[in-house]
């Protein structure tokens, strides 16, 4: 729990957990969205995809698909469009601009530096896990 907590710390306030490897259908295909979260100040839902290599091109189409589903299957009126937010172990600047440039969604690129700050989605699998089943055992001996 510890690793996701210094992640939500990191983003900054406002940011509400929404799911990990969150699964959406398009086009009768299921995706799976790392992580999503919910912006309570900015009223919109941010998608963050961990990648543990560099930037590469593709990732910006896979991220603009995600807010386009988002957007149509689970914002709710009065709520901002989606942001997405892809965080790399390097990039290519001029490779990231040109990629994300004409794009309509916002969508934007960054390092990661902390890799100790980010846990990988194995991680933090194995700790939502775990605090699923301290929640379930404290709720079993209250009963």
């Amino acid at each position: 729990m510890a690793h996701i907590r210094d992640f939500l710390v990191e983003l900054g306030v406002g940011f509400a957990f929404a799911g990990k490897d969150y699964r959406i259908e398009i086009g009768g295909e299921e995706f799976v969205l790392d992580l999503l979260f919910y912006h309570l100040e900015l009223r919109c839902f941010v998608i963050i995809e961990l990648k543990m290599d560099e930037f590469k091109p593709d990732y910006s189409g896979r991220m603009n698909l995600f807010i386009s589903a988002i957007d149509d299957q689970v914002r709710k009126p009065g709520d901002q469009p989606t942001i997405g937010l892809i965080l790399c172990k390097s990039k290519n600047k001029t490779v990231a601009e040109y990629a994300t440039r004409n794009l309509r969604n916002p969508i934007a690129v960054a390092e990661h530096r902390l890799p100790k700050l980010l846990p990988t989605t194995e991680q933090l699998e194995l700790e939502l896990e775990n605090a699923a089943q301290q929640l379930e055992a404290s709720e079993d001996t209250e009963a």
